[in-house]
């Protein structure tokens, strides 16, 4: 279905902190998300620690969200697992054209 209505937001933090995100995003009203396990590069010299090279372990979350509550989510977000919290997470967002799966919840249908 084509839309103008939705938007993917991704969130990278630091490894155990995506189910933490997923809670601040759903307390803004996204119903859900996708997490994927990533490893972080940084240069050369920043990523070894006695010889051995350091990987950064990441989890990313992205869940799709409806363009009217984007801003709340990124906020939420950026304030509880920014670079300056342990997460240290960066959210970002990509416009959506197509959707297909989503399904309007029964409480949402007679809005």
């Amino acid at each position: 279905m084509k839309t103008d209505n939705h938007e993917v937001i991704f969130v990278i933090v630091n490894s155990g902190f995506a189910e933490e995100a997923m809670d601040v995003a759903r307390e803004q009203g996204v119903r859900g998300g996708t997490i994927l396990n990533a490893r972080g590069v940084a240069r050369e010299k920043e990523a070894t620690f006695f010889g051995i090279t350091v990987h950064a372990e990441k989890e990313i979350l992205m869940m799709v969200v409806e363009k009217e509550i984007r801003d709340n989510v990124l906020n939420a977000l950026y304030t509880r697992m920014g670079m300056g919290q342990k997460a240290q997470g960066i959210a970002f967002c990509l416009p959506v054209s197509d959707v297909a799966g989503l399904v309007k919840l029964p409480e949402e249908e007679n809005i």
